[in-house]
């Protein structure tokens, strides 16, 4: 298993309004367009955003670049979120539960 997480600064637009556009276009679309088994977006406050995605190996999360790269474009047109920084690796260790499966939907 290999892991993005990309930071972002989520800009001046309204944090919620973006939130529920990423839940709304791209939560669902996400892991059958990008081959990824598991897509999270974390508010870390202060202005910024976390999105951690898992794929089944390195080369599924290279595939993912250009759909990741359209994503990211269409929330800075929209929003002004720009990524900050991106982390990449291999998975060593992991559990889950039942409870990781279940959606959680944008409620704000």
């Amino acid at each position: 298993m290999y892991a993005m997480i990309w930071r972002y600064d989520t800009g001046t637009g309204s944090f919620d309004e973006m939130i529920k556009q990423v839940d709304r276009e791209f939560a669902d679309r996400i892991p059958e367009e990008v081959g990824s088994v598991l897509y999270a977006a974390v508010n870390t406050g202060e202005g910024t955003a976390l999105t951690v995605t898992f794929f089944p190996d390195a080369e599924a999360a290279t595939r993912a670049e250009a759909t990741v790269t359209g994503v990211q474009q269409s929330l800075a047109d929209r929003f002004g979120v720009s990524p900050i920084e991106v982390h990449r690796g291999e998975v060593l260790v992991s559990r889950a539960n039942e409870a990781v499966t279940v959606p959680i939907r944008f409620a704000g």
